[in-house]
């Protein structure tokens, strides 16, 4: 997390000013001259860094120009009479995690994730097959240097197709689901010359806002197929970092734990995740500047459910234990991400006949402003 003292700055800003003022004859007309203040930036590890310090000097009285280099970890500041700002960049972070993502004072961020999650192992006689695509619109906000708040809102399609005894049966429906509400505040942030660590909790909260008693002419849908489950759900869990300009680590631990509403209690849900990124281009030493990236990156999520619980009794076929692997691509500009993942599962040992799910793919976008 880079921080910039906004008094220091003003005041080398001011001085500098100063100087340029000081240079020019009494009864001379303005010059177009112009000076400037190299500033080192300890923490500086990617583009959305460099762009997050950009639009922090852009809040300056007369900023004008700044060009921000990652590879020297520095940023230009170009003054006249009252100095100036400049330049732009954009940030890693994990493909399949929101509450993970890097935020800097003042900076908001949009994401726009697509996801396609297929089930078709199911052993029993039904022969279950499950898609689910899910559209989340992710919003985040960076309040100040420690604090981010984000909020997260999916559209989702869910289609059911099994067999019967009149032949295959097949059943869907779509709409908004529950949406989601998180906190995060750092409470450790190490930041050096083209590298940073940081260490925050988070606490979220799940919200009923998702329809929870859909069905149609075959009556309602079972709860777990709902687009809502009519529950207020709270989060809570760390999240670590450590970001250089080659690479970076995102490791998180979270816990939720789920209500009952309409009869119905999902399990709970406990999981660790981790997230790396190495830079694959440009591969070398960065030249000056902020450049685009591409990064390749491989993920990894152990998630163990609680068995669900429905009038009264536990379901003995829910919950258990998944491991996935996930390898994906992030192509990162100065302020916006285009990035993909395919999410397969090495490990399913799931409770009696769960149906388990072939594979997880993702496709996203994230812009800076």
């Amino acid at each position: 997390m880079v921080r910039i003292p906004s008094v220091l700055l003003s005041g080398l800003l001011l001085f500098g000013a100063a100087a340029v003022q000081a240079q020019q004859p009494a009864a001379a007309a303005p010059s177009a001259e112009v000076d400037h203040i190299e500033v080192l930036v300890n923490g500086m590890a990617c583009p959305f860094c460099a762009y997050g310090i950009e639009k922090k000097l852009r809040g300056l009285p007369g900023a004008k120009n700044v060009k921000v280099d990652l590879g020297l970890n520095r940023a230009l500041v170009y003054a006249m009479l009252i100095v100036g700002v400049g330049a732009g960049a954009a940030q890693a972070g994990p493909i399949t995690s929101n509450t993970a993502l890097p935020v800097h004072d003042g900076e908001l961020i949009f994401r726009e994730q697509f996801l396609w999650v297929r089930s078709t192992r199911d052993s029993s006689p039904l022969d279950m097959n499950l898609n689910v695509l899910v559209a989340p619109t992710v919003i985040i906000y960076g309040i100040n240097a420690d604090l981010m708040v984000m909020g997260v809102l999916p559209f989702m399609h869910k289609q059911v197709a099994v067999t019967t005894p009149s032949g295959r049966l097949t059943r869907s429906t779509n709409g908004f689901g529950d949406a989601f509400a998180a906190v995060r505040y750092t409470v450790l942030a190490v930041d050096r010359p083209g590298e940073t660590f940081r260490v925050a909790p988070l606490a979220g909260l799940k919200l009923p806002t998702g329809a929870q008693n859909e069905g149609d002419a075959l009556g309602r849908f079972p709860q777990p197929f709902q687009l809502g489950t009519g529950s207020w759900d709270p989060l809570g869990g760390a999240i670590l970092t450590w970001q250089t300009l080659r690479h970076e680590l995102d490791v998180s631990a979270t816990y939720q734990l789920r209500t009952e509403a309409n009869g119905f209690r999902a399990g709970d849900e406990a999981r660790a995740d981790a997230s790396f990124q190495y830079r694959l281009v440009p591969w070398g030493k960065l030249g000056p500047g902020v450049p685009s990236y591409l990064f390749g990156v491989i993920e990894t999520a152990a998630i163990w459910d609680g068995k669900n619980r429905a009038s009264g009794a536990d379901d003995a076929d829910s919950g258990g234990f998944t491991w996935y692997v996930t390898p994906g691509l992030q192509w990162i500009a100065e302020r916006s991400v285009i990035e993909g993942a395919f999410q397969v599962p090495v490990v399913q040992r799931l409770n009696g006949a769960a149906l388990q799910n072939d594979f997880i793919a993702l496709l996203s976008f994230r812009q800076s402003f």
